[in-house]
């Protein structure tokens, strides 16, 4: 039997435009369709190690950007065999400091069953919700990022300015209800239902969350969105961007928002940071 890392999704926009409205396909999103996809594998052992890489990666990834803060933060990518449990940080290892091996995982009901660590409250808290809410998403990535955070506080969705902010064109959400550091469930519920089928979500006064198929698109969406952030903070620092219209806004989406879009693009990533930091495989 094989097994898939990575299961395909249907575009977040398909699963949320109407039945009568024919998804949009542009010239360039019929390229990227061609392009190399997520790896599938025939042993379960082989699926785990390779999602524990690429969460490792992730890590470290956010730590080369400035996305930690202290011991705030975390990615999580649910185990192949088991899918109620996920893998995640070890809580209080910075993130420049995680590898393969120190990678715990955690089940339904926050009990660590692989690994010698503690597991973070507020991971279980948020992605525990969002794994069981959200049976597409295998990985989601949290972290406390200067410009996410900021943006947050304004308690907006981003706008279509740029090419780059277009992969999120209806395809985030605001969770307004910030109710303290989440540590009860009922608060992890109620950010999985803001969330609802989207890839990625501002949480008002506390920073971005983001979801993928992978911990590539869920690593990558949230490097991506959180330089959305910035560049909206400085453009309307400086005056008033200008808005990109639906219709291109919409062709933009379909090259650079799809799953595969944002997959293929944490594949350099992921070779850099391997390449420069080897014994996050360890």
């Amino acid at each position: 039997m094989t097994v898939q890392q990575t299961p395909m999704m249907a575009p977040a926009s398909e699963a949320r435009r109407p039945a009568t409205e024919p998804a949009p396909m542009s010239g360039a999103a019929a390229r990227y369709g061609n392009l190399p996809r997520a790896p599938r594998f025939e042993r379960v052992e082989d699926a785990r190690l390779h999602a524990k890489q690429r969460l490792a990666a992730g890590f470290r990834i956010f730590s080369r950007f400035n996305l930690d803060e202290g011991v705030a933060g975390h990615i999580t990518v649910r185990d192949p065999e088991h899918p109620t449990t996920f893998w995640t940080n070890p809580f209080g290892v910075h993130f420049s400091q995680i590898k393969v091996s120190n990678l715990i995982r955690v089940d339904e009901d926050g009990n660590v069953v692989d690994g010698d660590a503690i597991c973070n409250a507020a991971a279980f808290a948020i992605h525990s919700r969002i794994h069981k809410a959200r049976p597409d998403v295998m990985a989601a990535a949290h972290s406390h990022g200067v410009y996410g955070r900021a943006w947050s506080t304004l308690g907006r969705p981003l706008d279509a300015i740029t090419q780059d902010s277009c992969a999120f064109w209806n395809d985030h959400a605001l969770f307004d209800d910030f109710g303290g550091v989440v540590v009860e469930l009922d608060e992890g519920d109620r950010i999985a239902n803001a969330l609802g089928n989207n890839k990625a979500a501002i949480l008002q006064n506390h920073g971005l969350l983001t979801v993928g198929g992978s911990v590539d698109e869920a690593v990558w969406w949230y490097v991506a969105m959180e330089r959305c952030c910035q560049v909206q903070l400085m453009a309307e620092a400086a005056g008033t961007p200008k808005v990109i219209s639906d219709d291109s806004a919409r062709q933009s989406y379909s090259v650079v928002g799809s799953a595969q879009a944002g997959w293929f693009q944490f594949q350099p990533l992921y070779a850099r940071i391997v390449k420069e930091q080897p014994d996050l495989l360890d």
